[in-house]
């Protein structure tokens, strides 16, 4: 059953096994997951462990936040031991998330597409919403992404327009 789970060091070998398959399709950004320098993302265990207190801080209003970026709960979309994907729940919106970014961002990992993770993931990710004080996300997604169209659509979101080859949805979470 897919699941919201905090990021932990335990699912590593899954973790590792993920990211060379996004890399693999050529997905070096990986969209909800809170990395951000790719090119030396560090897949050992230590590595890992780093990534997941880096997550864990994100969410913490004491983490002081660099100019431009906010507080944000990151999850891992998993089922039971094994990670499906990523889901970021951004606690608020700057101008640039407002355009492009929206609230939440997710990604599933190649072998997993398909099989209904993202929108299982995405309800969770909107009752979550509510329970932080959201009364209505902002999602976003490639004019042409079919898939994540289709997703966000199937779980209520109601397209207010399209800016910059971006697809704008809003949806309620109460």
């Amino acid at each position: 059953m897919t699941a919201l789970s905090t990021p932990d060091v335990r699912l590593h070998a899954s973790w590792a096994e993920a990211v060379a398959e996004f890399y693999a399709v050529g997905e070096e950004h990986m969209h909800g997951s809170g990395l951000w320098d790719f090119e030396h993302l560090d897949v050992t265990e230590a590595g890992c462990r780093t990534v997941v207190e880096h997550l864990l801080a994100q969410a913490d209003p004491a983490t002081l936040q660099p100019e431009g970026r906010v507080h944000c709960t990151y999850y891992w979309i998993t089922e039971g031991d094994e990670f499906v994907g990523y889901l970021a729940l951004r606690h608020a919106l700057t101008p640039w998330l407002l355009e492009e970014g929206g609230h939440i961002g997710y990604a599933v990992r190649p072998s997993r597409r398909g099989e209904g993770h993202a929108s299982r993931a995405l309800a969770l990710a909107v009752r979550a919403a509510g329970e932080h004080g959201l009364d209505r996300v902002l999602l976003t997604c490639d004019a042409d992404n079919v898939a994540s169209r289709r997703t966000i659509e199937g779980a209520g979101g109601e397209h207010e327009d399209s800016r910059n080859g971006k697809r704008r949805y809003w949806i309620r979470t109460r």
